[in-house]
């Protein structure tokens, strides 16, 4: 089962930014196959969500972006700037608070049997 597009919108730039916090400079497609990988295929990143979002980041001046020549090709690497990585820190943070806020909520709920 692929994680809804709809719960991903919200925690795609933390995706973004903690994996180039702990991996250092990557390119689009490398960020969307070490998602892939780190969830067993469950969350799913697409081109017309990824780039948007880096150009927010970027825009934002949370990464920054480096060209690469590649043969005949050019690759764009992407980076944390300093300001992103109080940010990156930050937004895992407030969604791993987030969560374990959720989780609270749902799993005591008696409906479902959690308490």
């Amino acid at each position: 089962m692929n994680t809804s597009t709809e719960l991903l919108k919200g925690t795609l730039s933390t995706i973004i930014l903690r994996l180039l916090e702990g991996n250092g400079k990557m390119y689009g497609y490398e960020l969307t196959q070490r998602v892939k990988e780190l969830t067993g295929g469950k969350i799913l990143i697409k081109e017309g969500s990824l780039y948007p979002a880096l150009h927010k980041l970027e825009a934002d001046g949370h990464i920054a972006a480096e060209s690469v020549f590649i043969g005949k090709r050019i690759r764009k690497y992407y980076i944390l700037t300093a300001q992103g990585s109080k940010v990156a820190r930050q937004s895992v943070h407030e969604l791993l608070d987030f969560l374990s806020t959720m989780e609270h909520l749902i799993t005591t709920d008696p409906r479902y049997g959690m308490a």
